[in-house]
């Protein structure tokens, strides 16, 4: 069973920036699309950005879009997410998920692998 393990989480400032890191156990890593959630105290968890297996299509929520970048290095079996321009409403857990091969790229119900989360908390 693969392990994910995210990193780079913290305390920033609006308008600051932040690298989220998630490190994929060795395994069969480039043959899976890869996917970041985030969960807000009171929330339900919801979507953030996904990428495929070779890195060449990623989709985002529209409401990180053009201010996070999802990206990964299948030599290191590492997904990362930048994140920009963060503002207070970004404040969550993030974590990152393996997608299986068929399921839905939106829907968390597609992941079967899941990090332990890291918190991000953005002030204003």
């Amino acid at each position: 069973q693969v392990q994910l393990v995210e990193s780079g989480g913290g305390l920033v400032q609006a308008g600051g920036s932040l690298r989220l890191s998630c490190a994929a156990s060795a395994g069969t890593f480039s043959i899976y699309a890869m996917g970041w959630f985030r969960q807000a105290p009171g929330k339900e968890r919801e979507f953030v950005a996904a990428i495929s297996s070779n890195g060449l299509n990623t989709y985002y929520a529209d409401s990180v879009k053009g201010r996070f970048t999802i990206s990964r290095d299948n030599a290191k079996t590492t997904v990362y997410l930048q994140m920009n321009s963060l503002k207070p409403e970004d404040t969550a857990i993030y974590y990152c998920a393996r997608k299986t091969v068929l399921g839905r790229t939106y829907f968390d119900s597609s992941y079967d692998a899941w990090g332990q989360g890291t918190q991000v908390t953005v002030s204003s």
